[in-house]
């Protein structure tokens, strides 16, 4: 494989240092021009739209027009600058399902892309990358390695190469700056925080705030990371159901692993079989619920672009970067809110919603409101089988997200230690919704909850709450206020 000719790096140095090719730009006064060109961009188009109306084009093609050029540069924009707005995007890619099916679909396709987005560091680049973290000697250490990426991530790229032993390996390379400046976008996001008391008045945002940067700072970690993976590939060891590559070597900001050979998420998704997707899907749901328990540690990054399907039949997973310790408590709070909310009053609910910090300890709750709300969540719990698709998830998130001051998820907070369980919820129905799942959901869930399925288990039996659940509630409720409340058995 030739090296650069002398001076090529300081060429490259210049150039990259340029923000202009090479790899993503570092400069917090340049990315911060980047993302606030998207909605000037987006009022120009606008704009120019209403022009294009009156001159005769019907509405509805300026409009698609409008929202697919946005979609493209949403795409350019948040891909090149990779890091924290990358994570924005992947989001994005979630929330765009609420969107109408014709609206939705520009957003769908560019945003999708996110995971494999171009800028990638050039050759030049990577040598230096390499040598920073590995030594001068790198090349040593592999038999063969590929100066063209193969694969892109938040915060860097991966490479195909054969280590000096002759296994196969993929070399995880993060882009130089990349640490910078997501530390930078960070400090912007907690800056921001209490701009989100709009949507969420009663939440302590600048808790939640510090605990979405605890969670993104781990993933800039490769030897944490390294640790994690090592974790969930001696806990998924021989397992006939997933395969989790080794830890080859970390060092610096690289991480080599065991290559991994098998079709990507992505396309199962696109064109695969429905009884494959069912399949994948039970697979992918069994493994971030298994996580925790055979672990302590829980995989909060369910994104398309960390799984592909193995020639085996198995799941194969990549990415441990977001795998933060299982918080202990959760599992007992999940049990007592589903055995309120399916064998006790309304008031019960309240009570432990409070308890468990869902709820704020003072003020006014519209209790019934997210009772109606929770309707579909408490179907999937019951029913032996379940279909999730993404109209169903559209229908979910306008309601949770309908902008009235009533609404009732706007009285709501969260325990800032749960929330990486958020992300990974949110992240996770997104996948099962885009691939239709239909199956025994709610046995993949109860396997690893066992205080949830005891509260479905009373549900049938008509047994009413747990003493532990009224126990729990205290003196916030009464005798009278405790009778069950729940509807006719569904098998």
């Amino acid at each position: 494989m030739p090296e650069p000719r002398p001076g090529g790096f300081r060429r490259l140095r210049r150039r990259a240092e340029s923000d202009t090719v090479g790899q993503p730009p570092t400069r917090a006064t340049v990315r911060n021009a980047k993302i606030v060109a998207l909605p000037v961009a987006y009022a120009a188009r606008r704009a120019g739209g209403l022009g294009r109306r009156a001159m005769g084009r019907p509405a509805r093609e300026v409009e698609l027009d409008i929202q697919a050029r946005t979609a493209q540069h949403m795409f350019e924009v948040l891909g090149e600058l990779k890091g924290c707005a990358a994570k924005l995007g992947q989001v994005l890619a979630l929330y765009e399902l609420a969107l109408p099916a014709e609206l939705g679909a520009p957003y769908r396709e560019a945003l999708s892309q996110l995971q494999d987005s171009t800028p990638a560091m050039l050759p030049g680049a990577v040598y230096e990358a390499m040598a920073a973290s590995m030594g001068a000697n790198w090349r040593d250490r592999f038999t063969s390695f590929e100066p063209r990426s193969c694969a892109a991530a938040s915060v860097g790229q991966v490479h195909r190469a054969v280590w000096s032993d002759g296994r196969p390996v993929a070399v995880k390379i993060m882009y130089p700056g990349a640490r910078e400046s997501v530390q930078s976008d960070l400090a912007q996001i907690r800056r921001l925080a209490p701009l989100a008391t709009v949507f969420m008045p009663v939440a302590d945002t600048r808790a939640l705030a510090d605990a979405f940067t605890e969670c993104i700072t781990e993933e800039l970690d490769y030897a944490k990371e390294a640790a994690a993976q090592q974790v969930f590939a001696e806990a998924y060891a021989d397992d006939p159901d997933f395969a989790v590559p080794q830890v080859v070597h970390q060092q610096g900001d690289v991480l080599i692993s065991e290559w991994l050979d098998g079709i990507p998420l992505p396309r199962i998704i696109a064109s695969g079989d429905q009884s494959e997707k069912d399949r994948v899907g039970l697979l992918l749901l069994r493994f971030v619920v298994s996580s925790f328990a055979r672990t302590g540690l829980l995989y909060s990054d369910p994104h398309p672009g960390n799984f592909r399907v193995l020639r085996d039949g198995r799941l194969g997973i990549v990415d441990y970067g977001a795998c933060p310790p299982f918080p202990s408590a959760f599992p007992t709070a999940v049990g007592e809110i589903a055995d309120a909310a399916l064998n006790g009053s309304n008031t019960l609910l309240e009570a432990v919603l409070r308890e468990h910090g869902f709820i704020c300890a003072d003020g006014d709750f519209d209790i019934d409101g997210l009772v109606a709300m929770m309707a579909p969540i408490r179907e999937i719990t019951l029913q032996h089988t379940s279909h999730l698709t993404t109209a169903w998830l559209r229908k979910q998130v306008l309601r949770a997200t309908e902008p009235r001051l009533s609404n009732v998820s706007r009285q709501l907070t969260s325990p800032p230690e749960y929330t990486p369980i958020g992300r990974t919820i949110l992240a996770g129905a997104g996948v099962l919704c885009q691939l239709g799942i239909e199956g025994p959901l709610r046995d993949e869930l109860h396997a690893y909850l066992p205080e949830w399925r005891a509260a479905v288990e009373r549900f049938h039996l008509g047994e009413g709450p747990a003493a532990g659940t009224l126990a729990r509630a205290g003196n916030l409720v009464t005798d009278a206020s405790i009778s069950a409340t729940a509807g006719t058995t569904i098998s």
